[in-house]
């Protein structure tokens, strides 16, 4: 059972505007387990800058292409993924659970605005 899946699901909808003008937002929701989403979970957890330009976000609503390895041709796309960037176009995420998807969420909120700013 996963104890952060009740967490996750209440902040659902939830946005907050911080006073440096960063936002975030929210959205998750129980599916039916596919292939595509075997931990039956949607979600879509962004950063916004004060441009309302998604800046981070982890998510599973498309599929991206796992990173080239050497000697191997991938076929498999994933659909857990991450934005580092507001031009990333997605990298693959490896889901572990949903207090572990959170605890991503706020750390990557704090790693993404500090080098945005130049702070680290």
């Amino acid at each position: 059972m996963d104890t952060g899946l009740d967490n996750l699901l209440a902040l659902h909808g939830t946005e907050a505007h911080r006073d440096d003008a960063y936002w975030w937002k929210i959205e998750a929701w129980e599916v039916q387990p596919t292939k595509e989403r075997p931990h039956g979970i949607r979600y879509n957890l962004t950063l916004h800058n004060t441009y309302n330009k998604r800046v981070f976000g982890l998510d599973n609503a498309h599929a991206v292409k796992p990173a080239k390895r050497k000697g191997f041709a991938a076929k498999r796309y994933d659909y857990d993924h991450v934005h580092k960037s507001a031009i990333d176009m997605g990298t693959p995420y490896e889901f572990k659970d949903c207090a572990t998807l959170l605890n991503d969420f706020f750390s990557g909120i704090d790693t993404t605005i500090e080098a945005i700013e130049g702070k680290k």
